[in-house]
């Protein structure tokens, strides 16, 4: 690097610079209270100990029947942290018994729609590879489903949860949503035919399915209308266990934002880097999602500074740095030195800096636990610390290279120039989303012994099931937030794309991205019923858990930018009301 340059560089402190005039943080320091909060509760951890123990047994001596309910809301309430043992074998029973062998002709299975479409969602969700033929039963001579299933509305809203487990060539399951959506629609619309739990119950599927939704906004959703919505199968054990639960997760997650809170604000992020958006609160509500047990604690911290300091990165190329601090700043991820930081402008010193100690801080935990092996095992601790700093080197090249893609965007915006097709478009715009990176970093993270070098070269082999997740998230931010970018001055989404290679309107773009989008969840679907020997399936579920975060944060809006209602709706039912016990 010339010094010429680098001072050339520096010298642009006076340049005529974009602001993309994001709104400021509404949360600010408020977390910082919950620092000297205990998190521990002796009196409740008994409790939940004790009814935790009742609920195993619940699960062990209820019927069949019974069994696929309770299943159920042990889920719904986020209650399965719990029993992920005991609720695998009881569903592979399930498998065993019922669904293993069904084929084109056997339309024999007893039950009601709900039933049916309950034992079907529960299966995939586990993994199992169940046919949709047990919905044959529900259709009529013409192919139509049977009007007989319009008046079972619970029937219907259980179906409608299950098709969004599809995967390609579930033809019966893209019928039964176009056919349950719309006699939902219409059951709501119709005052007075549901119940009020219910309809309220109809109305929320209807805008967050359950699969696509973060469990930690759904459990809290759903611990309000379990009793209401359950008077023939309620437990008060159940929802007691599950409010004291609740509750404990949260003061551990409120001392967890507290800690970052802190973090944020040494930093100085919002004097320092005034032009980029402080969400921190919001990444912390991002890294829940993926992860919510305590034993991910090391994990969803680190996710939570990464996001941010990714966020720093995206607005500095998006909105303020020069074409030629962007090059020295993406040289620097490059050589991943403490002394590149010598060439950088001052105010991407103190990102730069911030991005090397956290990840200098992953590289110190897993070997930290290397050691741990290395005590107990000895020559295997030495391959696992070796194996695991390889590792740490792969998650360094995936966070130079949508760097890379960033100052492409870049140069797309200072040239005023559009792709030409929406492909040229995404073969950048997939990287620069920053969904692999992102999850690189908190499989990694996780330390553990389910992260094996073989999971990880599997994910940095761009799989269908990764890719198909950066998909999601790259269409989801374009869609909800083209709008508002372009009027603020931003490189083209894949929305301006679609139409100048489609001589397309915007809402036929946004219809054609949204099937897009559809058909990279049934990819995600069927990821997770084919999974590879040597990619643990909790590992999917780490993937899927962040995709799912993403699509409630893109619902409606980008939220994450623009800090909507929604977002601080459930950020603070998550992270500061307590539930009543």
């Amino acid at each position: 690097m010339d010094q010429a340059r680098t001072a050339n560089a520096s010298s642009t402190l006076d340049v005529d610079r974009r602001s993309a005039n994001f709104s400021p943080s509404i949360w600010g320091e408020y977390f910082l209270s919950y620092a000297s909060m205990e998190t521990a509760d002796i009196e409740s951890n008994q409790s939940i100990q004790e009814l935790k123990e009742e609920v195993k047994r619940m699960l062990v001596s209820s019927l069949s029947l019974q069994r696929l309910h309770l299943i159920d809301y042990i889920q719904r309430l986020g209650l399965s942290y719990h029993f992920e043992d005991e609720i695998y074998q009881l569903l592979h029973q399930i498998y065993n018994r019922t669904c293993s062998s069904y084929d084109d002709d056997d339309d024999d299975d007893d039950g009601d729609l709900h039933t049916v479409a309950l034992r079907f969602r529960l299966l995939r969700q586990q993994g199992f590879k169940v046919s949709c033929n047990m919905f044959n039963k529900f259709i009529d001579v013409d192919g139509k489903f049977k009007e007989s299933c319009v008046a079972d509305v619970v029937g219907l809203l259980s179906l409608y949860e299950a098709t969004h487990l599809r995967t390609h060539g579930d033809d019966i399951l893209d019928r039964a949503r176009s056919f349950t959506t719309t006699h939902l629609e219409f059951a709501v619309a119709e005052h007075g035919r549901l119940s009020p739990p219910l309809s309220k119950q109809v109305a929320h599927a209807l805008y967050q399915p359950l699969w696509k939704g973060n469990p930690r906004i759904e459990a809290r959703h759903y611990l309000s209308s379990y009793r209401e919505l359950n008077t023939s199968h309620f437990s008060e054990s159940l929802l007691t266990f599950a409010k004291l639960d609740f509750n404990q997760l949260q003061r551990i997650h409120q001392k967890e934002l507290s800690h970052i809170t802190r973090w944020w604000k040494e930093l100085d992020f919002v004097n320092k880097l005034p032009f980029a958006r402080d969400r921190i609160v919001e990444c912390y509500f991002w890294s829940l999602g993926v992860y919510f047990e305590p034993k991910y604690h090391f994990g969803r911290t680190t996710l939570c500074k990464v996001l941010g300091l990714l966020t720093m990165i995206d607005d500095t190329y998006d909105t303020y740095g020069t074409p030629e601090e962007l090059e020295l700043f993406t040289e620097a991820i490059e050589r991943w030195d403490i002394s590149a930081m010598d060439s950088l402008p001052d105010y991407m010193k103190v990102c730069y800096g911030a991005l090397l100690n956290v990840y200098t801080e992953i590289k110190d935990e897993l070997a930290k636990e290397g050691n741990s092996y290395r005590i107990n095992y000895a020559i295997e601790a030495v391959s696992l610390i070796r194996s695991q700093r390889e590792l740490t080197d792969l998650v360094f090249y995936g966070l130079w290279e949508p760097c890379g893609s960033y100052l492409e965007e870049a140069k797309w915006f200072h040239q005023k120039y559009t792709p030409k097709t929406f492909d040229e478009y995404m073969s950048v715009a997939l990287v620069s989303s920053g969904m692999f990176t992102v999850e690189a970093t908190f499989i990694v993270a996780i330390a553990g012994d389910i992260v094996t070098r073989d999971s990880l070269d599997w994910l940095f082999s761009d799989p269908k099931f990764v890719k198909a997740s950066s998909i999601i998230g790259r269409l989801l931010n374009d869609i909800r937030s083209h709008k508002l970018e372009q009027k603020r001055g931003h490189v083209v989404s894949a929305v301006e794309c679609y139409m100048k290679e489609h001589c397309a309107t915007e809402e036929v773009a946004v219809i054609e991205l949204t099937k897009h989008v559809n058909d990279a969840w049934a990819d995600v679907n069927e990821g997770l019923l084919h999974p590879i020997a040597t990619v643990p399936r909790p590992l999917l579920l780490l993937i899927l858990n962040f995709l799912r975060v993403t699509d409630v944060i893109y619902k409606r809006e980008d939220g994450y930018t623009h800090g909507g209602v929604a977002l601080k709706d459930y950020i603070t039912s998550l992270l500061v009301e307590h539930v009543p016990i």
